[in-house]
C-alpha cells in the first residue's frame, strides 16, 4: 500500500509539469513559477516568490500551499530552496500596497521577484495574474498553484516566508490572533480591531481599518 501511494503521488506530481513541458516544447528552457501570499490579508506585507525548478524534479507532496499542513510546507520549503536552479522572495510593503492598491502592488512585486532571480528565466508562469515581464514571455494560469509545479513551489516559498513573519507579528502585536489568522479577516480578528483599534501593520486602505480612520479613529 505504501508503494502504491508513493507511485500515485509521483504520478500526480509528474502531471503538475504539463505547463512547463509545453513551454519547453515551444523552445523555452528556464521556466519560472511566480505566486504570492497575503494578498487578501488585512495586515503586513505581501510576499511574492519566483522559483525555477530543474526539469521534472520530483518533490514528494508538492501542491498548492493552501492544501498542505504547516509541517509539510516547511519540509517542502527546505527541499525547494535546496534543489531550485534559482529562487527569490520579495516583500511588498504596506506603504506600497496603500499607495498603489493591492493589485498593482502585487504586480510590481511579481516583476521584482523575477528580476531578482540569480538566473533569469526565458518563460514565466503566474498564478491567475497577467504580468508584463518585458522581453520575457509569460502565461497566467487560473488556479496555477494547483496545476503547475513551478507555481506550487513559489506558493510554498511565499506562504512559509509570510507565516514566519506572522508569528513575529503575533508576539509584537498581541491580541489580534495573528498566529492563527495570519492577518486575514476572521471574526476573531475583526472583533480585536473593534476592541483594540488598528495596529501599525494594518493596511490603511483595507476595511475595517479604513473605515475606522475615516471616522476619526487612530492606529
Amino acid at each position: 500500500m505504501k508503494k502504491f501511494l508513493a507511485d500515485l503521488d509521483r504520478e500526480r506530481v509528474e502531471n503538475l509539469y504539463k505547463f512547463e513541458t509545453q513551454a519547453r516544447a515551444d523552445g523555452f528552457k528556464l521556466i519560472a513559477g511566480v505566486d504570492e501570499a497575503g494578498r487578501g490579508s488585512l495586515v503586513g506585507a505581501v510576499m511574492v516568490a519566483a522559483v525555477i525548478l530543474p526539469e521534472n524534479l520530483y518533490l514528494e507532496r508538492l501542491d498548492d500551499s493552501k492544501k498542505l499542513s504547516a509541517k509539510i510546507r516547511e519540509d517542502l520549503y527546505d527541499k525547494i530552496t535546496s534543489a531550485a536552479i534559482s529562487w527569490n522572495v520579495v516583500s511588498v510593503e504596506i506603504d506600497e500596497i496603500d499607495t498603489l492598491n493591492i493589485y498593482q502592488a502585487t504586480l510590481a512585486g511579481m516583476k521584482r521577484a523575477v528580476e531578482g532571480l540569480d538566473v533569469q528565466p526565458d518563460f514565466v508562469l503566474t498564478d491567475a495574474m497577467k504580468v508584463d515581464f518585458g522581453e520575457i514571455k509569460s502565461r497566467s494560469i487560473v488556479h496555477g498553484d494547483a496545476l503547475s509545479a513551478s507555481i506550487a513551489a513559489a506558493s510554498i516559498i511565499a506562504k512559509v516566508t509570510r507565516d514566519r513573519l506572522a508569528d513575529q507579528w503575533a508576539l509584537t502585536y498581541p491580541g489580534y490572533g495573528f498566529e492563527h489568522n495570519r492577518g486575514y479577516g476572521t471574526k476573531e480578528h475583526i472583533a480585536a480591531i473593534e476592541k483594540l483599534g488598528g495596529s501599525p501593520i494594518h493596511r490603511k486602505s483595507f476595511n475595517p481599518v479604513k473605515s475606522l480612520l475615516n471616522t476619526g479613529g487612530k492606529i
